[in-house]
C-alpha cells in the first residue's frame, strides 16, 4: 500500500519512537514490569512452567536472569519468561489492540538490559516504546485478525524486536530491518486455545526471544522487506487482517501530543481470562445485595459477542476452562465476592452451590455490548430470586481499564498478592516491588538483578 517514495508502515511507527519519554512514562512502565513480574513468578509454578524449566536446565548458560534463578543466553532467557505470564490469565491488556503487551516485550527487553548492562531509563523507555508498536500493530490487524491469531504473539513480537532495538541503540534503518526480521517470524494460531496443551505459552515465549534475534540480526546488518506488515504478501495481508486506508492513516498518524499507548494499557484484577471480567465485576456487586445464594433460582449474563466466542463454559472441567468460563466467574463472584487462584482448583469446580450456580445461568451475547466492543469490555448480569425479586448490575468498562483504572497502591498489592501465592517470602517480594518502583530515579539496575537473584520459594 505504500510506493517506493512513502515511508513503509514499519518506518511510520518507528517515526513514531522520538517523542519525549517523561517521568510519568517510566513511572508507568515500571508498575507493568511489576504486574508482569507477579505473573511470571506465579506462572513458574504450574505444570507449563515446570516444562520450560525442564528446558532451560538443558540450555546453554549465560549472564541472563529466568525464574528459578537460572541464567541463560539472551535469546533463551527471553523464550523462558516469555512463556510464563499469560499462564494464569493475570496479564495486562490494549482492549482495543486485542494485545497484552507484557506478555513478550518485557521479557526480551529484561533479557537485553541484563545482557547490555543498560541504565534503568533505558530499560524503561524501551519497554514504553514496546507497548507502543506492538498496540499500534495490534490496532492495525484488528478484531479480525484475533478469530483466528493469537494477536499478542503475532502482534507482540514486532513491540518485542522494538523495545530490543531500542535497548541495543539501533539507528532508524537497522529497526526498520529489525521489525521487518521480526514480521517473518511472527506467528501463534488460535487452536492451542481450544484443545489442552502449553502451546500458548510456546507463542508468547517465542515471540519474546525472536524479539530479541530479530534486533540482534539487524544490528549485524541483516536486511529485511520494509512492507513487511502493509505489502502485497505481508503479514497484515497474509493473515487477512489488512485495514483500509482510514483506519490504518488514524493508527499510524496520531496527534502530535498524543499520549503513550502504555496508558491505555489496562490491569487485570483477577486471574481470568479478560473477557470474563466484566461479568465478574457485575457478580461482586450483586453479592453484597444477595444475603443467601441459595435464594438465587436462575441468572442470566449478557455481554458481548467475542466474550461468548471465548468463555461460554456451562460447566468447566480444568482450570483453564474455568478460567475461560463466564458461567463459573459469575458464580463464584456471587458466592464468595471475589475470585482467586483457589477457584478455578478443582475443588471449586465440583462444589456443588457453584456447580449449581452455573447450571442456572444463561448468557446472551447482546448488541450494546457488542457495538461498544472492543472500545469497551462491558456486561449485565441479572439474577432472580426464589421471592420473585430481581436484581441487576452492570458495568461499561471492566475494573482495571482506563475509564475504571485500578490504583498503583491496588496494582502494587496485587503483586504483592500474587509473588506470594508463588511461594515467595515476603520479604524478597517486597524488595524486588521496591527495586522496581524505584527505577524510574535509580542510576543502576543494580537493586533490581540483586532482588532477582534473591528471589528463592519459600
Amino acid at each position: 500500500m505504500s510506493s517506493a517514495n512513502t515511508p513503509s508502515w514499519t518506518e511510520q511507527l518507528l517515526a513514531l519512537q522520538g517523542r519525549p519519554i517523561t517521568d510519568a512514562d517510566r513511572h508507568r512502565a515500571a508498575l507493568h514490569l511489576i504486574d508482569w513480574l507477579g505473573c511470571v513468578l506465579l506462572g513458574h509454578t504450574s505444570p507449563a512452567g515446570e516444562a520450560l524449566s525442564r528446558w532451560a536446565a538443558q540450555a546453554a548458560p549465560g549472564p541472563c536472569w529466568t525464574v528459578g534463578g537460572l541464567y541463560l543466553r539472551s535469546e533463551d532467557a527471553a523464550l523462558v519468561n516469555g512463556g510464563l505470564g499469560n499462564i494464569d490469565e493475570l496479564d495486562d491488556l490494549h482492549r482495543e489492540a486485542v494485545v497484552h503487551p507484557a506478555d513478550t516485550l518485557m521479557a526480551a527487553a529484561l533479557a537485553l538490559a541484563q545482557r547490555e548492562q543498560v541504565i534503568p531509563h533505558a530499560l524503561l523507555d524501551a519497554v514504553v516504546r514496546g507497548y507502543e508498536v506492538a498496540i499500534r500493530v495490534g490496532l492495525l490487524a484488528g478484531t479480525a485478525h484475533y478469530q483466528h491469531w493469537y494477536s499478542t504473539a503475532t502482534c507482540g513480537v514486532f513491540g518485542a524486536a522494538t523495545a530490543a532495538a531500542s535497548l541495543l541503540q539501533l539507528d532508524a534503518t537497522q529497526a526498520m530491518h529489525a521489525l521487518a526480521q521480526a514480521g517473518m517470524q511472527a506467528s501463534g494460531v488460535w487452536q492451542c486455545r481450544v484443545e489442552p496443551g502449553f502451546s500458548k505459552q510456546l507463542a508468547t515465549g517465542r515471540s519474546a526471544q525472536s524479539g530479541v534475534l530479530a534486533a540482534d540480526l539487524a544490528a549485524a546488518g541483516m536486511v529485511g522487506p520494509r512492507h513487511i506488515l502493509e505489502g502485497q504478501h505481508g503479514c497484515l495481508a497474509a493473515t487477512g487482517s489488512l485495514p483500509d486506508a482510514t483506519r490504518a492513516r488514524a493508527v499510524l498518524a496520531p496527534a502530535p501530543d498524543a499520549p503513550w499507548l502504555i496508558h491505555a494499557v489496562s490491569f487485570k484484577p483477577w486471574p481470568a481470562c479478560r473477557h470474563v471480567h466484566p461479568a465478574i465485576a457485575c457478580a461482586m456487586q450483586l453479592h453484597a445485595r444477595v444475603a443467601d445464594v441459595e435464594e438465587i433460582v436462575r441468572i442470566e449474563v449478557s455481554s458481548y459477542q467475542t466474550a461468548l466466542d471465548f468463555a461460554d463454559q456451562a460447566q468447566p472441567h480444568t482450570r483453564q476452562q474455568a478460567r475461560f468460563s463466564l458461567q463459573h466467574g459469575v458464580a463464584v463472584a456471587l458466592l464468595r465476592g471475589d475470585f482467586w487462584l483457589g477457584d478455578t482448583q478443582a475443588e471449586s469446580l465440583t462444589h456443588p452451590v457453584l456447580t449449581r450456580l452455573r447450571g442456572c445461568t444463561q448468557v446472551r451475547a447482546n448488541s450494546r455490548w457488542s457495538r461498544a466492543y472492543p472500545a469497551h469490555y462491558g456486561a449485565q448480569v441479572q439474577v432472580w430470586l426464589r421471592d420473585g425479586r430481581r436484581l441487576e448490575a452492570q458495568v461499561v468498562d471492566a475494573p482495571g481499564d482506563p475509564e475504571n483504572p485500578m490504583s498503583h497502591a491496588a496494582v502494587l498489592a496485587k503483586a504483592q498478592r500474587v509473588m506470594q501465592a508463588a511461594g515467595h517470602a515476603q520479604q524478597s517480594v517486597t524488595a524486588l516491588i521496591q527495586a522496581c518502583v524505584d527505577l524510574p530515579q535509580a542510576v543502576s539496575m543494580d537493586s533490581l538483578w540483586r532482588a532477582l537473584r534473591q528471589l528463592r520459594p519459600t
